[in-house]
């Protein structure tokens, strides 16, 4: 990110602190507790947004070179996506045009052609048929016409994109707008993937996303994790379409209010937090990266999985203009910090906080309000001005499904 926009988001961090203020959605709305129970409702929802709706595979970094390969199977098509040897972002139906059979069962690595474990047959990394196995038994057949089932990808600002239907369409102005040159702006092409977490749980997808968007929770849910690191009841926020940024305050910024602005970084100041349209969230902190791709699942509405990428960002790394001082965190001392030093994340205090905060906190509240909304006694929750997220993710969700937007809150007194 540019330093005049770092500048810009402290400096508003800053101010909203001392004025006691948060970004505001302007009015109170409620959502209806069905839109998280509702069986149909589901099955649009997946038609509409993962079965013809690009999606996010992943970041550069984790086909760093050609020969790379991973597979990905979170939204009902096998994927293999590759790097060919000319370098190229690939990806294809996970299946050999034999039988079916699986292609390619490892989650990652390098292979500049791959072999069915079924019956031999044997392709390049482009997807091209390379040989059948005792082809003189087999019969006669045109190997061009066997070549793997390609799908649309796009690789742009270091994001990885398949879409899931072989016809179908990626538009990069669609998908991103006006945030695109701010990815950019991060070199998110230079992340290093460092692994994952995999959080499968009883809440359906979008109780899931809309734990990303909100910091009204924090000095409550948080108070013995995240709040020794983070402002509570504090951020700022901008829309980009159907996308959304969300900046968190690090309590170290109460350091860096008296230090010269040439010396501000958002990297020490602040969390970042994109929302990508329909299922994405992507969290900027410190020098590493957390990406969170949530699907529904198949068969249950009130289910879902959220799988949680890691990354290191050295380029953003090497900011920290005083290694030495910068108090290194790992997953023993994470939330025992001095927030009146740097400090710098590793990837165990990365995965850590996904697990201590997202996993048994975040998440295990959204169980409890997935069995509310399941008893069908809770009709309909409510959003307050200070979680515009959640009014603009659930507006635009709508909009999509032919709906309204989310109707205004209105008090509803008995009688008597």
């Amino acid at each position: 990110m540019e330093h005049a926009r770092q500048v810009e988001i402290l400096r508003e961090l800053i101010t909203r602190l001392d004025d006691g203020t948060t970004c505001d959605a302007g009015r109170v709305a409620v959502n209806r507790a069905e839109a998280y129970t509702c069986e149909k409702l589901a099955r649009q929802e997946w038609d509409t947004f993962f079965a013809n709706h690009p999606q996010m595979i992943g970041l550069s970094g984790e086909l760093p070179k050609p020969g790379s390969y991973l597979t990905c199977n979170d939204f009902r098509v096998p994927v293999l996506a590759t790097r060919d040897q000319s370098g190229r972002f690939r990806a294809f139906v996970n299946a050999c045009r034999h039988r079916g059979a699986e292609l390619v069962s490892g989650a990652r690595g390098e292979q500049a052609r791959f072999t069915c474990a079924f019956h031999g047959w044997t392709y390049r990394n482009d997807g091209s048929l390379m040989g059948i196995r005792a082809a003189e038994q087999f019969g006669a057949v045109d190997k061009a016409c066997l070549n793997l089932i390609e799908l649309p990808t796009l690789e742009i600002h270091g994001l990885l994109f398949v879409h899931p239907r072989e016809d179908g369409v990626i538009d990069a102005d669609a998908l991103l707008g006006d945030l695109g040159p701010e990815l950019a702006a991060w070199g998110l092409g230079k992340a290093e993937y460092a692994g994952e977490s995999v959080l499968d749980v009883p809440v359906n997808w979008k109780i899931a996303n809309d734990t990303f968007g909100e910091v009204y929770h924090f000095n409550t849910l948080h108070r013995n994790t995240l709040a020794n690191l983070l402002h509570g009841d504090v951020a700022t926020y901008r829309e980009f379409g159907r996308n959304h940024r969300i900046c968190l305050a690090s309590k170290f910024i109460d350091v860096m209010r008296h230090q010269p602005e040439s010396q501000w970084t958002i990297r020490d100041g602040a969390v970042v937090a994109y929302y990508l349209f329909p299922n994405i969230q992507i969290v900027l902190l410190n020098s590493m990266l957390a990406l969170a791709k949530i699907y529904p699942d198949a068969n249950r509405v009130g289910q879902s999985l959220t799988r949680v990428s890691h990354y290191g960002l050295p380029h953003i790394a090497s900011q920290l203009a005083d290694t030495a001082a910068a108090q290194k965190l790992s997953g023993e001392n994470l939330y025992a910090a001095d927030m009146a030093k740097p400090v710098e994340f590793s990837l165990e205090a990365s995965a850590e906080l996904f697990i201590s905060t997202v996993e048994h906190e975040d998440y295990a509240m959204g169980v409890k309000t997935q069995a509310a909304a399941n008893s069908g006694l809770i009709k309909e929750f409510v959003f307050g001005r200070n979680e515009p997220a959640l009014h603009h993710f659930h507006n635009n969700y709508r909009e999509m499904l032919g709906q309204g937007p989310l109707p205004e809150y209105r008090a509803q007194r008995a009688a008597g």
